[in-house]
C-alpha cells in the first residue's frame, strides 16, 4: 500500500517503514500484559478484514501543559490528557497529521506517545524501574528529529523494541527535549543498544550529546532532565 507522507519539513525515514509486514504483530503476545492475545488478534483480524495494516503494538498520544510550582504526583497525573489512539498505519496518518506541530505548541508543553497500557508517568509499573535516553534541540530542528522518532517507535524499528515504553517531546523556552523511555534501566546492554539505535534512525550529528536517567532518580530529585547519570 502506497502512504502519502506528510510532514513538517524533510525527514530521514520514509513512512513506509510503517508498512513493512516484519512491524506487523504476528506473536500477538502482548509483553506488557495489558492485553490478551485474544483481544490483539481479534483487533488485528478486524484490521485486516476491513483492508487495514495492523501496526505490532496499539499507541496512544498524551498532551500536557505544564502549570507552574513543585511537581506532584496528583497534580500531574491531572494535567495528562489523553489525545487519541491508534493501532494501524492508516490511523496512525490521520491522527498525525490532526495534531499541532511541534513549534507551534507554547512553553512548557509534554507531547507524550506511548503503547497502550502505559501512562507516561515515571511511577507506572511499566516504567518505575526503567529511565529514559535524553536529548537536546535547538526549536529549529526539534520537529524534524521528533517526527522521525515517532516513526521509528510506531514501525517497532528501534532495537530492544518490547523494552521500549513510549517517547516524549518536551517544549520547553529555550530548547525543545526528546526522550525515549525504557523499562529496565539496570539493563546496560539493551539501555546501550537502545541509545545506538536512536541515533542510528535519527542519524544524529556526533555534535548532539545523549543523556540517561533512571526514573528513580527523577523521583528523588523531582526533575526530568537535570542530574542524568550516563552520557553518549
Amino acid at each position: 500500500m502506497e502512504i502519502t507522507e506528510k510532514r513538517e519539513g524533510e525527514s530521514n525515514n520514509s513512512s513506509k517503514d510503517l508498512n513493512n509486514n516484519d512491524n506487523i504483530n504476528n506473536d500477538l503476545t502482548d509483553p506488557d500484559g495489558n492485553n490478551t492475545s485474544k483481544e490483539a488478534e481479534e483487533r488485528r483480524a478486524r484490521d485486516l478484514k476491513a483492508g487495514l495494516h495492523p501496526l505490532k503494538h496499539k499507541f496512544v498520544f498524551w498532551y500536557t501543559r505544564r502549570t507552574p510550582g513543585v511537581r506532584t504526583q496528583t497534580a500531574y497525573e491531572d494535567n495528562i490528557k489523553k489525545i487519541v489512539d491508534f493501532s494501524t498505519v492508516e490511523g496512525f496518518w490521520v491522527c498525525y497529521c490532526h495534531l499541532a506541530r511541534p513549534s507551534t505548541l507554547p512553553s512548557p508543553t509534554d507531547l507524550h506517545l506511548f503503547k497502550e497500557g502505559i501512562r507516561p508517568l515515571w511511577e507506572d509499573s511499566a516504567n518505575c524501574n526503567g529511565g529514559k535516553w535524553i536529548i537536546r534541540f535547538k526549536k529549529v530542528v526539534s520537529g524534524r528529529f521528533w517526527e522521525d522518532l515517532v516513526l521509528a517507535l510506531v514501525g517497532d524499528q528501534l532495537d530492544y523494541g518490547d523494552n521500549v515504553c513510549g517517547a516524549v517531546l518536551s517544549i520547553r523556552f529555550n530548547e525543545d527535549i526528546l526522550s525515549v523511555w525504557n523499562r529496565n534501566a539496570s539493563d546496560h546492554q539493551a539501555v546501550m543498544a537502545l541509545r545506538d539505535s536512536i541515533k542510528r534512525h535519527l542519524k544524529l550529528p556526533h555534535s548532539y550529546v545523549m543523556e540517561y536517567k533512571p526514573h528513580d532518580a527523577s523521583l528523588r530529585d523531582n526533575s526530568s532532565y537535570r542530574n542524568t547519570w550516563l552520557r553518549g
